[in-house]
């Protein structure tokens, strides 16, 4: 039973709280007993795992947790990446907010079958934020890291001003969905180097745009449609 607040262990969590010891270490820390049984079933081993008043003192577990209202185990994992692919993906880039990361992940692993991939100036997929939005989708399919241009299929920017619907992209083969930051969207190089822009279909006396998670989960949802009925065809 670890009695002591100085006690290593809980040092480490302390410290990986913090993204440069999640970069030395390449390790995270999971809270909550959703995120441990959900590494379980994806047949995550963990580096280490403590348990509130089996493993270690209540209140020192809680000191050592960033949830507000503390937690009842803390779990520490490896980080994983995936390799782009699938028919259906998501492309992340400038999306700063880790409960937006987070959410996305757990999006297309609800929607799609590729990951989500993550290009330039996003949150860390691994910060506590993005690992509690995520819901242990990031254990069953852990996000990719790579540049838009490498990716296949067809790049398809979502741009609240584009003529285009969603429900019009046309299904001839693997489709990456991309995204940019709430307010900014994606720069005008990021669009360039993409194939078509469409956007999602709203009321025209409601709101002038989505959050990104939002709008990403409605974009796979439709499009998700459209390639299961290329699969279908095939």
């Amino acid at each position: 039973m670890i009695t002591s607040p100085d006690n290593q262990h809980l040092k480490q969590i302390r410290k990986l709280a913090k993204k440069p010891e999640r970069e030395r270490t390449g390790l995270f820390c999971a809270e909550g007993e959703d995120l441990i049984v959900a590494a379980q079933g994806a047949g995550v081993e963990p580096e280490l795992v403590l348990w509130a008043g089996a493993d270690v003192e209540p209140e020192l577990l809680a000191a050592a947790s960033t949830l507000g209202s503390g937690t009842r185990v803390i779990g520490i994992y490896p980080q994983r990446f995936s390799e782009p692919g699938g028919a259906l993906s998501l492309y992340l880039h400038g999306v700063g907010d880790p409960g937006n990361v987070g959410t996305a992940i757990r999006t297309a692993h609800a929607l799609c079958d590729g990951p989500v991939v993550l290009g330039p100036e996003c949150a860390d997929p691994y910060s506590p934020k993005a690992v509690r939005a995520s819901m242990g989708s990031l254990f069953a399919r852990p996000p990719a890291r790579a540049p838009l241009a490498g990716l296949p299929g067809l790049k398809v920017a979502l741009d609240a001003r584009a003529e285009r619907s969603v429900a019009d992209v046309p299904a001839e083969g693997p489709i990456v969905v991309c995204l940019g930051a709430e307010r900014a969207g994606l720069p005008d190089e990021v669009k360039a180097a993409t194939d078509i822009e469409a956007h999602v279909p709203l009321r025209p006396d409601g709101p002038e745009s989505l959050n990104v998670a939002t709008a990403g989960a409605l974009a796979l949802y439709e499009l998700a449609r459209v390639t299961s009925r290329m699969a279908d065809d095939a």
